[in-house]
């Protein structure tokens, strides 16, 4: 019975008090937003993770729902710096405490060292997957040795040329005088 659960509309509080344990490979390809930030590469690609619930009791003899996340996958980006494509790995290993309302995560969270999110009845495990997934992710990805030379300048011949030449504002006053075309 540890297995009976949907990752769409996850009960977290059932899952956690079933000591619930749940592991997957997707393809990157699921998940829309994780497609958008590949630029449609990699669909194929796994998303290897795990989710496990679990309950404990704090100092006060409080019950707390756990939720522990893992995720091991590796997505093609485009490296800003030669703009061929590079893999980049995103390794999680994530635990959430789940409170009773967002206000209540909201007060918690800035303070507690794990991430503090409200029970819902809705509750997505593929958006959260999804979701640190994407926050995982280099804000500016790169080779870390470039495969192909980067051209670091542009030389313009005719640039120098140009703003070397004198202007003459009124040039194009006197062909339009003239009316003959330049």
């Amino acid at each position: 019975m540890k297995n009976d659960f949907t990752t769409k509309h996850l009960d977290v509080k059932a899952f956690a008090r079933s000591a619930g344990d749940v592991t997957a490979e997707d393809t990157v390809g699921k998940y829309e937003r994780l497609m958008e930030e590949t630029q449609g590469l990699g669909a194929q690609k796994p998303l290897k993770w795990s989710a496990r619930g679990e309950f404990r009791t704090d100092l006060a003899g409080a019950e707390q729902i756990w939720l522990h996340l893992t995720v091991d996958a590796v997505l093609p980006l485009t490296c800003q710096r030669c703009l061929a494509p590079t893999d980049v790995a995103v390794r999680l290993n994530q635990s959430y405490r789940f409170v009773e309302s967002e206000a209540v995560a909201q007060a918690q969270d800035a303070e507690a060292e794990e991430d503090v999110l409200a029970l819902s009845p809705a509750f997505s495990l593929t958006d959260l997957i999804e979701d640190e997934v994407l926050m995982a992710l280099p804000p500016i990805p790169m080779h870390d040795l470039c495969p192909v030379a980067v051209k670091l300048e542009l030389v313009d011949p005719g640039f120098e040329q140009a703003s070397n030449a004198k202007r003459q504002p009124f040039a194009v006053l006197a062909q339009l005088k003239s009316g003959r075309p330049d």
